[in-house]
């Protein structure tokens, strides 16, 4: 199963409790309340669920939906 970027911002939303049309492609999800053990979450869901294969850091350096989109290799939705 292939991660799209709308799986990807419905995923960011459930963890942080918001509705996905509030995240913002381009936001830094650390000011919306991402933090370090949600990252690793969403990383291990994504690792079982659809293979990714990066790391924590990769994502903590750039935590905006449209940077680990790119990283990830996230195909449109």
């Amino acid at each position: 199963m292939t991660l799209t970027l709308e799986q990807l911002r419905a995923d960011v939303a459930d963890c942080l409790g918001e509705a996905p049309d509030d995240i913002p492609a381009d936001e830094n999800l650390a000011d919306l309340g991402l933090d370090s053990v949600r990252i690793m979450t969403l990383l291990e869901g994504w690792r079982r669920t659809h293979g990714v294969e990066t790391s924590f850091v990769d994502l903590a350096e750039r935590p905006a939906l449209d940077a680990w989109a790119a990283l990830l290799g996230v195909r449109p939705s």
